[in-house]
C-alpha cells in the first residue's frame, strides 16, 4: 500500500489518507508534498514531524478536524463512530451513559473555552467513562503542552486507522 501512496497523484494521495486524519486538508497537502516515504513507519514519522512543525493555526485546524469526544454519532466519521464506541453495544442508552455524555459535554465546553481548540485523545478501546478523568485533568494543563499532546494523539489515531485502508 505504501508503494502506491508514494507515487499516486497528490490529490489521490490526499483522498486515500484523508480518513486517517479526518480530512484536515492543509496538513494532508503538506504530507503529500513530503513523499516518498518508503515505509509506513516513515509515513507516520513524517506526519508527526509535519504536525509539530506547522504554524499554530494549522495545528489547530488539524486538531479541530477531529470530532468532540462524545459527539453525537451522526456528527462523526465512520472511523470515529467505531472508535467512540457507537457500535452495537455502544449504542445502548442508560442513565449512566446520559450522565457521562453530559459530563463530556461540560468538559468539552470548558476545554474549548480555556484552550481555543478541541480536546483530542487516542481512545484505544477505552470507554467514555474511562476518558473523563484524563479530560478533566487536561483542563489544568499548559496550552502548548496540550497542543503537543493532541498532535501526538492524532498521529497515534492515524496509525491505528491505517489498517482499515483497503489495499
Amino acid at each position: 500500500m505504501i508503494d502506491q501512496l508514494d507515487v499516486i497523484a497528490p490529490g489521490a494521495f490526499v483522498a486515500a489518507v484523508a480518513p486517517l486524519f479526518e480530512g484536515a486538508r492543509g496538513f494532508l497537502g503538506r504530507l503529500a508534498v513530503a513523499r516518498p516515504f518508503g515505509s509506513v513507519e516513515m509515513l507516520f514519522r513524517t506526519a508527526r514531524e509535519i504536525a509539530h512543525a506547522m504554524p499554530v493555526d494549522e495545528q489547530l485546524e488539524l486538531i479541530d478536524a477531529h470530532p468532540r469526544l462524545g459527539a453525537p454519532p451522526e456528527d462523526v466519521s465512520r472511523l470515529s463512530f467505531e472508535e467512540q464506541g457507537y457500535g452495537a453495544d455502544g449504542a445502548e442508552r442508560s442513565l449512566e451513559a446520559d450522565r457521562v455524555g453530559a459530563e463530556l459535554e461540560r468538559l468539552n465546553t470548558a476545554y474549548e473555552a480555556r484552550f481555543g481548540f478541541r480536546y483530542c485523545v487516542f481512545v484505544a478501546g477505552r470507554s467514555r467513562t474511562e476518558l473523563v478523568p484524563g479530560m478533566a485533568a487536561a483542563l489544568d494543563g499548559d496550552r502548548d503542552a496540550e497542543i503537543h499532546r493532541a498532535l501526538d494523539a492524532i498521529v497515534d489515531i492515524a496509525i491505528d486507522r491505517y489498517a482499515t485502508l483497503e489495499p
